[in-house]
């Protein structure tokens, strides 16, 4: 009599996948229902994967959240970085920093998240430390390289700071009421900061 085989209930990955796919699960919970739902549970049945991978790949719920936190910078310089090095970079961050695949309520919730727990969560802070200053180092150089081509003396990092502090002042506004802060206002509003500053680019 034939019999119908079970698909396996978990995929062999190598181990950077596998931890690629255990962040991946914890921004899909975070998505879903804020911290509330970033558990050992969730993340595991979102990932399909046993509850000992956590703590073998990451060494608590801890160290996999500060490595979410690292994916969300990522992703949101990665289109800049892909971006040729010079003046054109800035308008690639700009650009990423308001398309549909960043500006958008889950992943501004995913931040909101994230924020919340930085000053109760120790291994959380710490990887802040390392990545809110080379955020800053990055949008620096690309403000700095826009100055430089059309003549500007500017301080790139205070401006750097002003510009994330915007960008996430109005994610927060889109977060609360997309329809007050469009992704086309949030970008003119950047601009307006920058170009009085940079001139135009």
């Amino acid at each position: 009599m034939d019999r119908k085989l079970r698909a396996p209930r978990f995929t062999r990955m190598s181990g950077e996948d596998r931890r690629a796919a255990l962040v991946s699960a914890g921004l899909a919970c975070m998505a879903q229902g804020g911290i509330q739902a970033f558990t050992v549970d969730r993340v595991c049945a979102e990932a399909g994967v046993s509850r000992g991978l956590i703590t073998h790949h990451f060494g608590s719920m801890n160290g996999l959240l500060a490595a979410v936190y690292a994916r969300m910078y990522d992703d949101s310089t990665r289109p800049a970085h892909a971006a040729a090095p010079g003046a054109t970079r800035l308008s690639a961050l700009l650009d990423a920093y308001f398309a549909p695949e960043l500006f958008n309520r889950d992943t501004l919730n995913i931040w909101l998240a994230l924020w919340g727990q930085i000053s109760v969560n120790a291994d959380l802070r710490e990887e802040h430390r390392v990545q809110y200053p080379a955020y800053v180092r990055d949008v620096a150089a690309a403000i700095g390289a826009v100055a430089a081509q059309n003549g500007r003396e500017v301080d790139a990092g205070v401006l750097a700071t002003t510009l994330i502090a915007l960008v996430d002042g109005l994610g927060l506004q889109h977060c609360i009421d997309p329809g007050s802060m469009p992704a086309d206002s949030a970008r003119a509003a950047c601009r307006s900061l920058l170009e009085p500053h940079l001139g135009p680019f």
